[in-house]
């Protein structure tokens, strides 16, 4: 894969807000959101539909896409935060013109529902997007670990991350590029062409799923032969509000073994206050044995 990675953000840069998937719960955070990047000196653009609501949805999906594209072609904006997850990524990926974006590379940053977009971004534009915060939950009530990280992961062009947990489910090492993100959106793909033509190390994360679920969604995965062929290793963050995490360790251990390739967790790539920012494309190795555990990107 040719990766395309965008600029560095400056100060004084417009970043863009863009409303992708679900309505905005709190407009107070989102504003204060703008006041936060005002602050640091940079410009912001809300997109139009920002605090438009159709159902569950920011808007319906002719202005979603209308707006994607805009910021996308808009010289001024060097970076778009996507506002919120919850649902309506998967609405917008086949109305999306991949050439647009490839031609017009930028940050883009989001995770939850957004994980579709940046996946299908990476697959069909070769760009180099962000897991990481959100408008509303993240920069509307700033974190100081989720915002540091942040910046780093645009800043620096090689970084590593270790587990704030000793969660081995399978000892080894991996190399591939970063892949991923909330792993029920993610399998919300299956069907599409979206997965990696190369090894790759797929990270994962998400809430309020039973452990069936997960054993489920993994097996999805686990079903496509193609993901088998260049899954290299996986990289586990939080699985919030799970209801039995003794069957959610097992259901790891059994991955690691079935597809013999090293499993850690204890990431913080999760729904949490506290968050780690990762790039998607970037060249990665895992280190996973009780001397060395830890995920290089660069």
């Amino acid at each position: 894969m040719n990766l395309i990675k965008p600029n560095k953000l400056k100060p004084g840069d417009t970043i863009g807000i863009l409303a992708t998937s679900g309505a905005v719960e709190s407009k107070e955070n989102v504003l204060n959101a703008v006041k936060f990047f005002e602050n640091l000196g940079f410009k912001v653009c809300l997109s139009e539909n920002a605090f438009d609501k159709y159902r569950y949805l920011s808007g319906s999906d002719e202005k979603k896409t209308e707006e994607f594209h805009k910021f996308f072609e808009n010289p001024e904006i060097k970076a778009i935060i996507c506002m919120r997850g919850g649902y309506g990524a998967i609405r917008l990926i086949k109305k999306l013109d991949y050439e647009l974006i490839k031609n017009n590379p930028k940050i883009f940053c989001g995770y939850s529902d957004v994980s579709a977009l940046s996946a299908m971004m990476l697959k069909k534009s070769n760009l180099m997007t962000f897991w990481g915060p959100l408008a509303q939950s993240d920069f509307g009530v700033p974190d100081e670990f989720t915002v540091n990280s942040f910046f780093s992961a645009l800043e620096n062009d090689s970084f590593s991350y270790s587990p704030e947990q000793d969660k081995i489910y399978k000892r080894g090492y991996a190399e591939g590029i970063l892949f991923g993100g909330n792993l029920s959106t993610i399998v919300s793909l299956c069907g599409l062409d979206f997965l990696p033509d190369e090894n790759f190390i797929f990270f994962a994360e998400d809430l309020n799923e039973p452990a069936y679920k997960i054993d489920k969604m993994f097996t999805q995965l686990i079903n496509i032969d193609k993901f088998c062929k260049y899954v290299k290793g996986i990289v586990l963050g939080d699985f919030l509000d799970t209801d039995n995490n003794q069957w959610l360790d097992e259901i790891f251990c059994e991955i690691g073994d079935k597809l013999n390739i090293p499993v850690l967790g204890g990431f913080k790539i999760t729904h949490a206050k506290e968050k780690i920012t990762l790039p998607y494309g970037v060249n990665a190795k895992l280190y996973a044995d009780s001397e060395n555990k830890k995920l290089i990107l660069n």
